[in-house]
């Protein structure tokens, strides 16, 4: 979970990129740079320590570009103002979600009783496709 102060640490380290987004607005699209891209340097941020910086790295390896800077496009209003609160708040939620140390997983035992029922299921399958099959008569004469 982000403190209030590393809000503010990361906030000041942000750059902000406008640009013409697409969608509902007519022509006034056309002229208006309303789409806000945020860039965050995570490697050379100060609002985190050595350890929080392993754990953003492995965790948004998969969304970090080659300078370690992660990216969040915001476009959904046709306000300029409304789309930069909404990147800055989605690339919190993001930091957010990858600060958090996942459990690791106990494997658990297959209970006696499940591998008890697969044995019988099996059985009881077997004894119906041996029903379904021809009487062979010259074997079972003896």
């Amino acid at each position: 979970m982000l403190t209030d102060a590393q809000k503010q640490i990361i906030i000041q380290e942000l750059i902000f990129k406008t640009s013409r987004s697409g969608g509902k607005g007519g022509q006034h699209v056309n002229k208006v740079s309303s789409k806000v891209e945020i860039v965050f340097n995570v490697v050379a941020s100060q609002a985190f320590n050595e350890d929080e910086l392993k754990l953003l790295n492995s965790t948004l390896a998969n969304k970090l570009d080659s300078n370690g800077s992660l990216h969040v496009v915001s476009q959904i209003s046709r306000s300029q103002l409304v789309n930069k609160n909404t990147a800055i708040s989605k690339l919190f939620a993001l930091l957010d979600k990858s600060l958090v140390v996942s459990k690791t997983r106990k494997p658990t035992k297959v209970p006696f009783s499940v591998i008890q029922k697969r044995i019988d299921d099996k059985v009881v399958r077997s004894k119906q496709k041996s029903l379904r099959r021809k009487i062979d008569f010259k074997r079972n004469v003896d």
